[in-house]
C-alpha cells in the first residue's frame, strides 16, 4: 500500500476516534432468558432442563459485524498434532532432507494434509460459523493472507503485490460463508507471513473505506479474529526473517484499526507463534483485544468456538433448590446461551450467573417446574454424544483463569446462601 493510500485512510477514520471516548467504563451485563418462560413446566427423560438465553452488555450495539482473517503462510502445512478431517488418522511430519547451503530451507510436510494447521484454522472458522444465531444481528467475512515470495532471493516477487485476500465478504448467510471455506484449504499454505496486509484488507471490509466489497453497517461493532501460527516476515526484507519493519507494519495496521473502532483478538497458534509472541500479542493490546496463545494447534477449533465478540467470557446455571451448579453451557461468540441444569422433580429455583471481559458479572433467577418423560434410546444416544463433544471444549475453557476465578466464587457463594425453601407437594 502506497503512502498516499494510507494517508487516506488515516484521514477516513480519523473521526471515528470520539466514538471511542468512554469504552474503557464497565458497562452493566443484561441477561434475557428466551426458554423456558418463568413457571413453566419442563419435561425431559432425564433431570435436566434445557435453558436458551441471552447475555450482552447495554450501550452497546447488538449487531456485529466480524472478519476472520486467516493466516495461510507456508508453515501451516505443518501437522497440527490432531484428526482435524476426522479420517481416523492423526498426521505426522514427514522427514526432511539434511539441508544444503545456500539453499532455501525445506518445509516439512505431513503424512496427511487433511490434519495440517491450515486445516484446523479452516475448520475453527467453520465451527465457529456454524455456532452463530441466525437473524441478521451478525455478519461474517473471511480473510486470508500470506506472502507471495521469490525463491531466489527470498523476498516479495514484486512490491506491490497482494498479499492478501477476500474470500467472502461480510454476510449475515452463514451457510454461504461456509461453504466458501474449503477453496481456502484446498488451494493449499504457501508464501511469507504479511500480517499488515491481512489487517488492512480487514479494516478496509470493516470500515467500509475505498474499494470495501462489504455493504456499510455504521451501528455494528467490528471484529477481527487473527489467526495465526507464526510472525510477520513480510512486506520488509526476505520472508523467512521477521525484520523489526515487518514488525512495525503490523503495527502501524493495528493502530488504524483503533482508529476505526475495531477490536483485533489474536491467536498465536503452536510454537512458533509463542516463542516470538510480540507482534500478534501487541495487535491485541493496541485495539484492546485479547490475544489467546494457542501452544497445541489443533486446539484452535475449540478455543475459536470460545470466543466472546460480545464481551461476555462465561454463563453458569445454578439450581438453588438443589444447589448444584452446571457449566454445561454453549456460549456464542454472539452472547447467545444454551445449555442444560439440574432439576428434581417439582419446583426449581434456577439462577443464570454471565461473566462479562471486564470482570463484572450478573444474575437473574426465575422459577421452573420439571417432569419425567420417556425418551427413545436413540434420543439417549445423541444426548451422550453431544455430551462427549462439548467435553472438551468445556475443559479448554474452564483453563482460562478469569473463568476459574469466576467459578470459584460461584461455588463459594452457593456454599454461604441459604437453602431454598421446598413446596409441600415436591418433598
Amino acid at each position: 500500500m502506497n503512502t498516499l493510500h494510507a494517508a487516506g485512510i488515516v484521514l477516513a477514520l480519523h473521526f471515528a476516534l470520539a466514538s471511542l471516548a468512554g469504552a474503557e467504563q464497565a458497562l452493566p451485563l443484561h441477561i434475557r432468558v428466551d426458554s423456558p418462560e418463568p413457571g413453566a413446566t419442563v419435561r425431559n427423560d432425564v433431570h435436566q432442563a434445557p435453558i436458551r438465553g441471552r447475555a450482552l452488555l447495554s450501550q452497546r450495539p447488538a449487531d456485529f459485524d466480524v472478519m476472520i482473517v486467516l493466516d495461510i503462510s507456508g508453515s501451516t502445512v505443518h501437522p497440527a498434532g490432531v484428526d482435524v478431517d476426522g479420517d481416523g488418522q492423526i498426521g505426522v511430519a514427514l522427514p526432511v532432507d539434511p539441508p544444503v547451503p545456500g539453499a532455501p530451507a525445506q518445509t516439512p510436510k505431513s503424512t496427511d494434509p487433511g490434519d495440517s494447521i491450515l486445516a484446523a484454522e479452516v475448520a475453527a472458522a467453520d465451527r465457529l460459523v456454524g455456532s452463530l444465531e441466525q437473524g441478521g444481528r451478525v455478519r461474517v467475512g473471511v480473510v486470508s493472507f500470506s506472502g507471495d515470495m521469490n525463491p531466489d532471493t527470498g523476498r516479495r516477487r514484486r512490491y506491490d503485490q497482494q498479499d492478501a485476500w477476500l474470500e467472502v465478504p461480510l454476510s449475515a448467510d452463514f451457510a454461504a460463508v461456509q461453504a466458501r471455506l474449503p477453496a481456502i484449504l484446498a488451494r493449499g499454505p504457501y508464501g511469507g507471513t504479511n500480517f499488515a496486509a491481512g489487517l488492512r484488507l480487514a479494516i478496509t471490509e470493516l470500515a467500509g473505506l475505498q474499494g470495501a466489497r462489504s455493504p456499510s453497517r455504521p451501528g455494528a461493532r467490528k471484529v477481527v479474529l487473527f489467526l495465526t501460527d507464526g510472525v510477520p516476515t513480510f512486506p520488509v526484507a526476505e520472508g523467512s526473517v521477521s525484520d523489526p519493519g515487518d514488525i512495525e507494519a503490523a503495527l502501524t495496521a493495528a493502530r488504524l484499526a483503533r482508529q476505526a473502532g475495531i477490536t483485533v483478538h489474536s491467536y498465536g497458534i503452536g510454537p512458533s507463534a509463542l516463542d516470538n509472541p510480540r507482534a500478534a500479542s501487541e495487535i491485541a493490546r493496541i485495539t484492546q483485544g485479547t490475544f489467546l496463545p494457542v501452544r497445541k494447534p489443533g486446539d484452535i477449533v475449540s478455543f475459536l468456538q470460545a470466543t466472546s465478540f460480545a464481551d461476555v467470557e462465561d454463563v453458569s446455571f445454578t439450581n438453588l433448590t438443589t444447589r448444584e451448579i452446571s457449566y454445561d453451557v454453549d456460549l456464542a461468540a454472539d452472547g447467545s446461551f444454551s445449555g442444560f441444569v439440574p432439576v428434581r422433580a417439582g419446583s426449581n429455583r434456577v439462577r443464570i450467573t454471565a461473566l462479562a471481559s471486564d470482570s463484572t458479572s450478573s444474575s437473574v433467577e426465575f422459577d421452573l417446574r420439571f417432569e419425567r418423560s420417556g425418551a427413545s434410546e436413540r434420543e439417549l444416544a445423541l444426548e451422550l454424544e453431544r455430551i462427549r463433544e462439548r467435553n472438551k471444549e468445556l475443559v479448554l475453557r474452564a483453563e482460562r483463569e478469569p473463568i476459574r476465578r469466576f467459578r470459584e466464587q460461584q461455588r463459594k457463594q452457593l456454599l454461604f446462601e441459604p437453602a431454598e425453601a421446598q413446596e409441600e407437594g415436591d418433598r
